[in-house]
């Protein structure tokens, strides 16, 4: 059995929890649960014959009142970055997360995931931000926790990423 931690993070309320939860336990909740410190969920998969357990470590959504410590990101195999498509400033959040985490444990996988995709008549990031994100390297995956679009496949592809 492998086992590979995958830390999700971003700015506050983007979804982080949502998305565990609707990758572990395929639920929705409408109601807002401040993440406070770090929630851990596991999740079991099979991927290309290999069987993997996900220890995923969501960790509290970062504001001027509070940072990320590295010492959350340390052994992490993996990692989302995760985007509010409501809410544009959640961007230079994550990419500056995204900086702590390569200081802090080099280059491991991640995606970004811009989140709320059922939302989109009322986003603020646009198609020219995405593109940029995209020019940049970065894989870019749009999700909805409350749908569940592309939530399974985003982690099913960082695990891919992480195997290899």
């Amino acid at each position: 059995m492998i086992k590979k931690k995958i830390c999700m993070l971003g700015s506050f309320a983007v979804g982080k929890t949502s998305l565990v939860q609707q990758f572990v336990n395929s639920i929705f909740s409408e109601k807002y649960h401040t993440t406070i410190g770090v929630k851990i969920d596991q999740k079991n998969v099979l991927i290309d014959g290999n069987e993997v357990t996900l220890m995923l470590w969501d960790i509290h959504g970062e504001d001027e009142f509070q940072k990320v410590k590295p010492a959350y990101i340390m052994g992490s195999a993996g990692y989302f970055i995760v985007m509010d498509g409501t809410r544009r400033n959640s961007i230079e959040t994550g990419l500056e997360l995204q900086k702590m985490v390569e200081k802090t444990i080099g280059r491991v996988p991640f995606i970004i995931l811009i989140n709320k995709a059922d939302l989109q008549d009322s986003w603020e990031i646009s198609n020219e931000d995405i593109q940029q994100l995209k020019s940049m390297g970065k894989e870019v995956m749009l999700t909805s926790a409350k749908t569940g679009d592309a939530v399974e496949d985003a982690f099913i592809k960082l695990t891919r990423l992480m195997l290899k």
